[in-house]
């Protein structure tokens, strides 16, 4: 990969996807907020979507949260814990490999849901089903990393993206060259991540942002009030 393209599509295009994704986000949740919705299809073959969503999200969650701690958390920080490149590169394939497997078999479950089910189908819309095919490919590629990361159990490769990651967050001209002779997988995976957060905001994945916390202190019981004022008020349990 030349030079050129490779800090257009690792120096420059990551800046991009970021100001799209912050950006479109918010201009999505205040022109169109009735569209900030992740779009249920649970009543339409029920038993497949649970244990596809579950699996889905339970492994995704763990393989955001490892990704953002990984390759954000300053190397420094490491060496002060005494926890070695060797030790962390080991790790992340073994917690990585283990969430990664989860989340693609839950998203099999979804895709195969999505694309045979003549019901979900024609309830489904053109970037439901982009964004959880595109999704797919993404964790397929992070699995495939797995075999070229067990060949370097130095964590020299590690350190490579955790210093491209936070050489983007600290606008590091030359943040690119970290990743310029990293294998072609990884540069697939990088690319298409990136390509997931500029698509973030026009997509259901938006609903990834609003967690529903105020759920934990919501009351157990909701009112429900008659037409007729004199009525009684009835309490009925929350779903």
């Amino acid at each position: 990969m030349s030079d050129f393209l490779n800090s257009l599509l690792f120096g420059i295009y990551p800046y991009i996807a970021l100001v799209v994704l912050i950006l479109g986000s918010i201009i999505r949740y205040d022109r169109e907020p009735y569209t900030w919705r992740s779009g249920s299809s649970q009543l339409l073959r029920r038993k497949q979507l649970i244990w596809g969503s579950v699996l889905f999200h339970l492994g995704v969650l763990f393989i955001f949260a490892g990704h953002l701690v990984g390759l954000l958390t300053p190397i420094v920080i490491f060496d002060t814990l005494g926890i070695s490149h060797s030790a962390k590169q080991t790790l992340a394939v073994v917690a990585g490999g283990i969430a990664g497997t989860m989340a693609i078999i839950g998203a099999t479950l979804l895709v195969h849901r999505r694309l045979f089910d003549p019901r979900v189908r024609a309830s489904s819309s053109t970037t439901d089903t982009l964004i959880i095919i595109l999704l797919w490919i993404q964790l397929f590629l992070g699995l495939s990393t797995i075999p070229t990361s067990l060949a370097h159990l130095d964590g020299h490769e590690m350190v490579k993206f955790m210093s491209w990651a936070q050489g983007i967050f600290t606008f590091n001209p030359d943040a690119a060259s970290y990743v310029a002779d990293a294998a072609l997988v990884f540069k697939l995976h990088l690319f298409l991540g990136l390509t997931i957060f500029l698509l973030f905001p026009f997509t259901r994945l938006v609903h990834m942002l609003s967690a529903p916390i105020r759920y934990i202190w919501r009351p157990g019981y909701q009112v429900v009030r008659q037409r007729n004022r004199s009525a009684s008020v009835n309490h009925v349990p929350a779903e």
